[in-house]
């Protein structure tokens, strides 16, 4: 079993104009009750306490966290000059080696190897599936319509896709846009755990089923995954699943429960 933090409800949340612009463009409505009314005194935040059970290998606790962390957000990770050097050559280095990479199938039908974009010192790791037909062509994860939906997503709350660091499971696209094959995962394994290393993010967004199962090493549905907090690594990084953006745009239906996952995400950590 899992200590878990419980979600942040999207009615608990008064998004500021341009959030509300944002919520507006992905096909969220936010309702905002009069000032002074019950539902308005409700619409502050309250930590609430994490339930004690036990941690299993890939999931183990994460505290909760007050809002007042968010009033005073920390600044992204700074890299002391010394280092900054060394840190570049490692992320220059990383690039070519996927570049090159020949360790799955997949090299023999892709067009180019869909690295990473953003920040190299951000704060949210977004972490997606793998690298569909646009990615492919362009080099660059999440730039068809699903990758605008996610630029909404994180706009909601106050994010641009500059401020965090966005990359797959898979750095190379599965023929037909399957989903990716165990030995395929595999192979990526060790660049992504190393971006993740060399990023040292306060947290992860795991976009869609494959890869919050890939990160946490589970067959939990989504269903399930979403709206608690897990971690990942040694470090304990704070793990926050939700539903991948190609999915949203069949069911629309859903996007209020994404904002709810965003919502948990920036109570843990404020993203800036």
């Amino acid at each position: 079993m899992i200590r878990v933090v419980e979600s942040t409800k999207s009615r608990n949340v008064r998004p500021g104009p341009r959030q509300q612009r944002a919520l507006e463009a992905m096909g969220v409505q936010i309702w905002v009750p009069r000032p002074g009314s019950r539902a308005d005194f409700m619409s502050v935040p309250v930590p609430v306490p994490a339930a004690e059970i036990a941690p299993s290998p890939a999931m183990t606790p994460v505290p909760a966290t007050a809002p007042d962390s968010m009033k005073a957000p920390a600044p992204f990770r700074s890299v002391p000059a010394g280092e900054l050097s060394s840190a570049a050559a490692a992320w220059a280095e990383l690039r070519a080696e996927v570049a090159a990479c020949t360790r799955c199938v997949l090299h023999q039908t892709r067009i180019q190897t869909v690295f990473g974009t953003g920040s190299p010192n951000a704060r949210w790791l977004v972490i997606g599936e793998a690298p569909g037909a646009d990615e492919d062509r362009e080099g660059e994860p999440f730039v068809g319509r699903a990758g605008q939906l996610l630029t909404e997503m994180l706009r909601a709350i106050g994010l641009s896709r500059e401020q965090v660091f966005i990359a797959n499971i898979l750095k190379c696209r599965p023929p037909e846009n399957r989903d990716p094959k165990p030995d395929e995962a595999k192979s990526c394994e060790n660049y992504l755990q190393r971006q993740i290393d060399l990023i040292q993010p306060g947290l992860i967004l795991a976009v869609g089923r494959i890869a919050a199962q890939h990160l946490l090493q589970v067959d939990t549905p989504i269903g399930k995954l979403r709206g608690h907090a897990h971690e990942f690594g040694p470090t304990r990084i704070p793990v926050v699943v939700t539903y991948h953006p190609a999915y949203l745009l069949r069911s629309p239906g859903q996007k209020a429960r994404s904002w709810d996952d965003l919502c948990l995400a920036r109570s843990i950590v404020a993203p800036v």
